[in-house]
């Protein structure tokens, strides 16, 4: 397969010959799970420092606070006048008021039960959480339900400059563990079978070996055509990776878009009524090319990231089935 870096002026796209679904080749022999469990296991081994992704950078603004569980424990976060932004127990200290449904005021949460003023100083009685936002996504760190050594900031994957990209960030949730979602991703092998509408042709030139000792053996290698229209596809070559326990990059190594970056992230929340736990999967899209055009599209971003985020949850429509189904699997002892 011939790639471009996309430097050019001409259009990325290809006529591409699709075999009809069911006459595609086979993957299931390269697809062995003990190879994927292998891998799946090396990226648990890996730190995380305690971090989780909370959220999209731009769901936590000033004028409102942003509510959600992560790993079983209720978050409010929240930015104050400059910007910056804070995370901490989402009960109110006083009665257990959510804190989601306080007012932001002067950079202070307000609680709507009685009025109790709560900020980065309230005191022993209700500690705030170490945060931080990358410009992409917003982290927490929950020292006692990570367990590790905490780190003082998250292992974030290099990006393209904010100046030179357009980034978008989609979540759906599944009852599943985070384990599941990354196991996922760490079969490529399912692409062109289980998302025949993005994607054709994909082949896994790489796979690291069941017992890869480093990190720069531990990379999938992936030749795939994104899918545009019937007959027309753009061919990239891609690396998939595992940087933290909770996290898979893609990255775009050669083609159009070169540089771009995919980091799908899983975050556990708790358990449903059922008693089944469940996962958020924070996808965050950095997309990037030297394009003329792309640099265009970048003043109408706003209009940009909808239609990336579609693109996105259309996939997760799919694979939390698959992480679901394997849960269930797992849960049964199968």
């Amino acid at each position: 397969m011939a790639f471009r870096t996309g430097t050019g002026n001409g259009l990325p796209l290809r006529r591409i010959r699709v075999p009809r679904w069911a006459e595609q080749r086979g993957t299931w022999r390269e697809a062995r799970p003990a190879l994927i469990d292998a891998a799946l296991k090396r990226a648990q081994s890996r730190p995380s420092g305690n971090w989780f992704v909370l959220a999209g950078s731009r769901e936590i603004g000033s004028a409102r606070p942003f509510g959600r569980t992560v790993a079983g424990v209720e978050i409010v976060a929240w930015r104050d006048e400059s910007g910056a932004l804070h995370a901490g127990p989402g009960a109110c200290p006083h009665m257990g008021a959510p804190l989601s449904e306080a007012r932001v005021q002067c950079g202070r949460l307000v609680c709507r039960w009685h009025g109790l003023e709560l900020g980065e100083d309230a005191g022993r009685w209700w500690r705030t959480f170490p945060a931080h936002d990358d410009g992409v996504l917003a982290w927490v760190r929950l020292d006692a339900q990570g367990g590790e050594d905490p780190l003082p900031e998250p292992v974030v994957p290099h990006r393209p400059r904010p100046p030179e990209s357009i980034d978008a960030v989609a979540t759906a949730i599944g009852v599943c563990e985070p384990e599941d979602v990354v196991a996922n991703r760490l079969d490529p092998w399912h692409g062109s079978w289980f998302h025949p509408y993005s994607f054709a042709n994909l082949t896994v030139l790489r796979a690291p070996e069941a017992d890869a000792s480093s990190d720069a053996d531990d990379t999938f290698d992936v030749a795939v055509t994104f899918k545009l229209a019937r007959g027309v596809g753009v061919p990239v070559r891609a690396s998939f990776s595992a940087p933290g326990p909770r996290t898979i990059l893609m990255r775009i190594d050669e083609g159009e878009g070169v540089g771009s970056v995919v980091e799908t992230h899983a975050t556990p929340l708790g358990t449903n009524s059922r008693g089944e736990p469940t996962t958020a999967v924070i996808e965050a899209v950095v997309a990037h090319s030297p394009r003329p055009g792309f640099r265009m599209a970048r003043p109408v971003a706003g209009a940009v990231r909808p239609l990336m985020r579609w693109a996105a949850l259309r996939l997760w429509r799919d694979d939390l089935a698959y992480a679901e189904r394997r849960y269930a699997l797992r849960r049964a002892g199968r």
